[in-house]
């Protein structure tokens, strides 16, 4: 099991499980990050917080604990 959290620049993932509860994984899946869709790892910040992604054409900013919910192959 591999999460997104763990992912470096330049990486093209699919996603395989939302692991969130409630409010937080509807969120996630409100920005368009569900189980099939492909995940482009534009950046992450030298702290490791946020991360820019590209999903479905557009770029989203998210944290990495918001990221470590979410499950990648």
């Amino acid at each position: 099991m591999k999460t997104l959290n763990l992912c470096v620049p330049k990486d093209t993932v699919t996603v395989t499980k939302l692991t969130g509860n409630g409010a937080v994984k509807r969120r996630i899946m409100d920005m368009g990050i569900t189980k099939g869709v492909e995940i482009y790892v534009r950046k992450v910040a030298p702290l490791g917080d946020p991360m820019e992604l590209t999903v479905r054409g557009y770029e989203l900013s998210i944290r990495k604990a918001d990221a470590s919910m979410i499950e990648v192959a």
